[in-house]
């Protein structure tokens, strides 16, 4: 399943709230270059209009660097998309103000800050975008610096190869961008690694746990059969005639042994889940199996799941219905087993937003999922097919 989709922030939370302070750090060191570059190359701005230019450019990038930072409060979180991309029009927009600046006069490529400002500000964003936005934005930016480099050509740079000089002007964009999303391809792999690994232990340990509960009701069951049902049936074989007491005696007992092997077989892991959530969040937690089809989840789709149904009961909703439901799959060779989660909004409502991060990381492990938040409740829908 592609993890394409998903940022640091979506699946580490964290993490993306401590790399804010990356943010204004990058908005000082862009305003800083824009400052210095500016005032290397003045000697290039030949009029007062052209003196306007350069300072409307370094006005854009002290924007940017602002609109960054804001964005990227962890009290404005999370991140959208749409915030990245204002960021990196007005990083594109102070570079085609310099380029006005110095238009007709810029002796040199490599002292113009565009191309610098535009990859320290993708850089920044790395945490909060995925992979193919940053590559996106980068080669956007680098197609507009093409055509500015190729319109700033002077009698200077007439022996350079065209492409060379394009090459040289957008090296530093390509090149931050570049690093900038391999970054979040990385991270992003890395994360949801570990977190398998630290979820397959966590349900080891619960198995474990579970298998020792069960040999305690072995032992419990085992205990019975020796204080009523041997001596009974020890009983029973010294008597010439069974009496009417000693059926019923026998069908009591029966019957206690039975019920105790029915609730064994109707308990599965996500019951007992839902049972600790009750336990621990105050929440009412409702989980309709009839079938136990739960068990036919792997490790990852059980974490995914158990960290759904946990999330929601802290808060989120005021009560958590978990409807599991088996329908034949279209292929004739398995079924598709349904799991719709959800309830009543809590105390703290999550946006939707919030609730499609789950969506992703459910798809990471091979879920299918829809999402639904109205002004009354949450839903989310997983499904996957199993033979």
């Amino acid at each position: 399943m592609s993890t394409r989709r998903l940022t640091q922030q979506d699946i580490d939370p964290i993490a993306g709230l401590t790399s804010a302070t990356l943010t204004p750090l990058a908005a000082v060191v862009a305003t800083g270059v824009a400052i210095a570059l500016t005032l290397a190359h003045w000697s290039e701005v030949h009029s007062e209009i052209a003196a306007a230019s350069a300072v409307a450019a370094i006005a854009l990038v002290v924007a940017a660097g602002i609109a960054a930072t804001l964005a990227t409060r962890p009290s404005r979180s999370p991140v959208t998309p749409e915030r990245f991309w204002v960021v990196v029009a007005l990083g594109v927009g102070a570079a085609v103000a310099e380029y006005f600046s110095t238009i007709g006069h810029d002796e040199f490529l490599y002292d113009d800050f565009g191309p610098v400002v535009i990859g320290i500000l993708v850089i920044s964003f790395a945490p909060y975008c995925n992979w193919p936005s940053l590559l996106t934005a980068g080669v956007l930016s680098s197609a507009v610096l093409a055509v500015l480099a190729v319109g700033a050509a002077n009698p200077t740079w007439e022996n350079v190869p065209l492409g060379s000089m394009i090459f040289v002007f957008v090296a530093p964009t390509l090149m931050s961008t570049c690093a900038a999303a391999g970054y979040s391809w990385a991270i992003v792999r890395v994360t949801l690694e570990w977190q398998r690994k630290a979820n397959q232990v966590v349900l080891a340990r619960d198995a474990e746990l579970r298998a020792g509960l069960a040999r305690s009701l072995d032992h419990g069951r085992v205990a019975v059969l020796r204080r009523e049902v041997i001596p009974f049936l020890a009983g029973m074989l010294t008597v010439e005639r069974v009496s009417v007491a000693d059926a019923d005696r026998a069908r009591l007992l029966a019957e206690s042994l039975r019920a105790a092997l029915h609730s064994e077989q109707a308990s599965t892991w996500l019951g007992d889940l839902a049972a600790e959530l009750e336990r621990r969040c105050g929440v009412e937690v409702v989980v309709v199996d009839p079938a136990s089809a739960a068990s036919s989840l792997h490790e990852g789709q059980r974490a995914a799941l158990t960290s759904l149904m946990t999330w929601l009961a802290d808060g989120r909703a005021s009560a958590v219905r978990v409807a599991v439901s088996v329908e034949p799959a279209a292929s004739d060779h398995g079924r598709i087993v349904r799991f719709e989660v959800g309830g009543p909004l809590g105390e703290e409502p999550p946006h939707r937003r919030e609730v499609e991060r789950f969506g992703s990381v459910a798809r990471a492990v091979g879920l299918v999922a829809d999402v639904g938040v109205t002004r009354e409740n949450v839903r989310v829908e997983l499904r996957h097919e199993s033979r």
